[in-house]
Parts: C-alpha cells; structure tokens; sequence
C-alpha cells in the first residue's frame, strides 16, 4: 500500500468499484470487526472464523476476497458494507493508493479549497 499524497486535491469517490477488485489485504482495524459482525447480525467469533484470514504479514486480520481477487462484499456495482466498510477502503484514494491507480480509478479530482467545509483563504 502506498501512502497517498495529493498536494491540494481531494478525490471524489464515483463508486466504479475498481479498488474492490484490487488484489491485497483489505486490513481490518480495531473494532472494525465487531462493527461489521453486529451490522450483520453475527457473533464476532462467527464472522472472524467465516469472513477473515491473516494479512500476508500474519500481523491483522482482512477480509477475504473472491478467486479473482475482488471483494466477496461487492455485489455487482454495490458494497453490502457500505454503511460499515472498513477504513481502509473509505479512505482510497485519498488515504492510500497502489501504483498506477488513476488508470482504473474513476475518482474525481476537486481542488481542496471547494471541498465542503473548507475554510477559503480569501
């Protein structure tokens, strides 16, 4: 994962899902899965065992992922965690990215300045 870093752009999320079928771990924080787990109507244990493996590090837990490497979340164009995802993926681009990523994502660059809550230097 690559730090991301936009000097002065926010990227608008389109919902195009590309990043939903980016191969890697899809880390879950603290918490993340006992949000996850009560949003489905699970047992923590119960959601760890049947949704969850070690990151490639063997350092976090992440979510599974389908054989093709997309996520078993995504349901055609639809994340069935959107109210829940975790953090990791809220935060693409913005937070984080993979090299070469403005080829597959549709995201929308907007100048800092225009986002909502922006404190104009004016």
């Amino acid at each position: 994962m690559a730090a991301a870093t936009h000097k002065g752009v926010y990227y608008v999320c389109q919902r195009c899902t590309a990043c939903c079928k980016w191969p890697g771990d899809v880390i879950l924080e603290e918490g993340e899965a006992e949000k996850i787990a009560e949003y489905l109507g699970m047992e923590v244990e119960a959601f760890i065992q049947e949704h969850t493996h070690l990151s490639e590090n063997r350092k976090h837990l992440s979510l599974m992922e389908n054989p093709d490497h997309s996520c078993v979340w995504l349901k055609g164009e639809d994340c069935t965690l959107q109210e829940v995802k975790p953090r990791q993926c809220a935060g693409f681009p913005n937070e984080w990215n993979f090299k070469g990523w403005k080829k597959y994502c549709e995201a929308i660059p907007v100048p800092i300045e225009q986002q909502p809550g922006a404190v104009s230097k004016s």
